[in-house]
């Protein structure tokens, strides 16, 4: 039978998940509501350690924790800050790992960095998944300055591919209109990224705060020629996620899979509390939460994107 979309007065009617997402919301109990199942949330996008150019009210990682349990998130797949800038990748990777290890309190996986077009990234590479068995990289290639269609990008996912591990892709971390202006860096562009996937069959790629490259004038061939995920961080409007899946989005022309769409916040950047309003405000269905909240995330980590014919 086909599922219909129900909206969240409908949810709260039916005493579905809705009542634990008005949980997740205020960290606490609410006087009538029925008891339910606490639902689990896998956020695919945070960020430790300090952004150079602002300081952040959760910026510490016992604060980020602090707010994420609240929030029911029981995993969060970490990058760090101090890879954008810093040119000792394999230094802020290891430091990545032990703030990890020692301070996550069991729910925080490392992904570091690698940047393709310098020196010794094989052995970046090799660390990050022999020695600090990270099950994923995170690339910030405007902050790295290189693009999407250079070939050491491909040789680098085919490695990555190779190792089995995740590959995320951050297309934006600041709105480019409040870049400090010392460092204006452009939108990540995406279009190269179908065709170097074509080099890497089985990569899994993510991408984050990428839905913005979807917008008018984007690649439209992204969605239906590779089976790239994104996160749902830097959407905007009411309503936008089920907009999205439906096909019938204000600026997003192609029609995204609930399948490919994992929550992540961009915390603490990003007040994580937006993108849960976001995600609960929509009109999914019981299975599509669900599914954005922790089961794709654990598909995405587990296993390899079947080769397109």
């Amino acid at each position: 039978m086909a599922q219909h979309p129900i909206d969240r007065r409908a949810f709260l009617a039916a005493g579905s998940l809705l009542p634990a997402a008005i949980l997740c919301s205020t960290g606490g109990a609410v006087a009538g509501a029925p008891a339910v199942a606490t639902p689990a949330i896998t956020d695919t996008s945070v960020h430790l350690f300090n952004w150079p150019f602002r300081r952040l009210k959760y910026g510490t990682t016992a604060a980020l924790i602090a707010k994420l349990k609240r929030h029911r998130v029981t995993e969060a797949w970490a990058g760090t800050f101090e890879a954008v800038l810093r040119k000792n990748l394999d230094a802020a990777n290891a430091q990545l790992a032990e703030e990890c290890r020692k301070n996550g309190e069991g729910m925080l996986r490392p992904f570091g960095s690698v940047c393709p077009v310098w020196p010794d990234w094989e052995e970046d590479l090799r660390r990050c998944h022999e020695v600090h068995r990270m099950p994923g990289i995170r690339l910030y290639p405007n902050y790295h300055n290189y693009t999407l269609d250079r070939p050491e990008f491909a040789a680098l996912l085919r490695a990555a591919t190779a190792r089995g591990l995740l590959v995320q892709i951050a297309i934006e971390l600041e709105d480019i209109r409040v870049h400090h202006p010392v460092i204006t860096v452009p939108i990540v562009d995406a279009a190269p990224l179908a065709t170097a996937l074509k080099q890497a069959p089985g990569a899994r790629v993510q991408l984050l705060n990428g839905l913005t490259v979807l917008q008018r004038g984007g690649p439209s061939g992204l969605v239906p020629e590779t089976n790239v995920a994104f996160d749902i961080a830097n959407l905007e409007g009411t309503g936008t996620i089920g907009r999205l899946i439906d096909g019938n989005h204000w600026t997003i022309k192609p029609q995204v899979p609930a399948a490919r769409l994992l929550f992540g916040s961009h915390a603490p950047f990003f007040p994580f509390e937006a993108a849960l309003l976001r995600l609960f405000e929509s009109p999914l269905t019981r299975e599509q939460l669900q599914a954005l909240m922790h089961e794709n995330a654990k598909n995405l980590l587990t296993t390899r994107t079947e080769k397109r014919s």
